[in-house]
């Protein structure tokens, strides 16, 4: 196997509140108040949508979609949601350095060095360019779906990938906070069982002072719309029993994905890394990434609203 080269979750899609446009002759990120999935495909107009975005909004009962059905892939909470502070090469999109606010892997002139992780606050080198980022690997789930009512076509089961994900990626404090909090409860809830709890991403408002009282948008994590969470243990538990009696063996699946993360310095590739610093983080733009995803009508500069007012 390559050395230095990190073994990550197979993604078969994204999971985004928010897109990237062109305004101006640059390419910038526009926030939504809603989910959208998309394949790893990306054309000059944006990602291509994924089919599943359609199934879902036919099953959704409201017109915005911001609730997916899904289930997570492994049971410890780190490998679900990876965390970490971030610094990318705005020029280049190549990674820099990525802490824990302990310690960090950076990217030097003698090669990768092991430092002091002092936070982004307190990081002189980054130049307050370092932000927390967060990677969210989820499976969508639409065997609950009903289907038949809507007409939409899900996938047959012998199409499903029971190990692709798709995966939501943010340096939004609120997202990453709140994901990380409600990981560590279902854990310790249903004991340990986190691959078999039906969940559901949740995309939640709220206003800040930050955000001069205009709406800023979240995602949050809770068991299924109309079930309860001692419901959403006692399944998690049965279908762990039969996983246990087929043979599945989860345990293998957690330590094969430590294994595999922990053998690179970075989790993006260069490729992937150039989409990453395209979508959080834009040159000569207003940053809201250390937020969350704030409600296009939030983000307008003074000089866009100058601008509306000249035509």
């Amino acid at each position: 196997m390559l050395k230095g080269l990190a073994l990550t979750p197979p993604v078969i899609g994204r999971i985004s509140i928010g897109r990237v446009v062109e305004r101006n002759g640059k390419r910038l990120p526009e926030k939504d108040d809603e989910f959208t999935l998309t394949s790893q495909v990306q054309q000059r107009d944006g990602w291509i949508a994924h089919p599943l975005d359609e199934v879902l909004r036919r099953a959704n009962a409201t017109a915005k979609l911001r609730s997916i059905p899904i289930r997570l892939l492994f049971d410890d909470p780190d490998l679900n949601l990876r965390a970490s502070y971030s610094l990318f090469d705005r020029t280049t999109g190549r990674p820099i350095c990525v802490g824990d606010g302990q310690s960090c892997r950076r990217s030097t002139s003698t090669g990768m060095q092991v430092l002091p992780c002092p936070s982004p606050e307190a990081c002189e080198p980054s130049n307050g360019q370092c932000k927390p980022f967060g990677r969210l690997n989820v499976r969508v789930d639409t065997a609950t779906l009903d289907l038949e009512r809507t007409g939409a076509q899900s996938t047959s089961k012998g199409d499903e990938d029971a190990l692709g994900s798709f995966i939501f990626r943010t340096t939004g404090f609120n997202s990453i906070r709140t994901l990380a909090t409600r990981l560590s409860y279902f854990h310790a809830v249903s004991g340990g069982r986190l691959s078999t709890m039906p969940l559901e991403l949740r995309l939640r408002g709220k206003s800040t002072a930050q955000s001069h009282r205009a709406p800023i948008y979240y995602v949050d994590l809770a068991p299924r719309t109309g079930c309860a969470l001692t419901e959403t243990v006692a399944w998690a538990l049965a279908e762990w029993d039969q996983r246990q009696a087929s043979g599945f063996n989860q345990g293998a699946l957690d330590e094969a994905a430590r294994t595999g993360l922990a053998m690179g310095a970075f989790e993006e590739s260069a490729d992937e890394s150039q989409s990453v610093v395209e979508e959080f983080f834009p040159a000569n733009h207003l940053d809201t990434a250390s937020t969350d995803n704030q409600h296009p009508a939030a983000q307008h500069t003074l000089a866009d609203k100058l601008a509306r007012k000249l035509t």
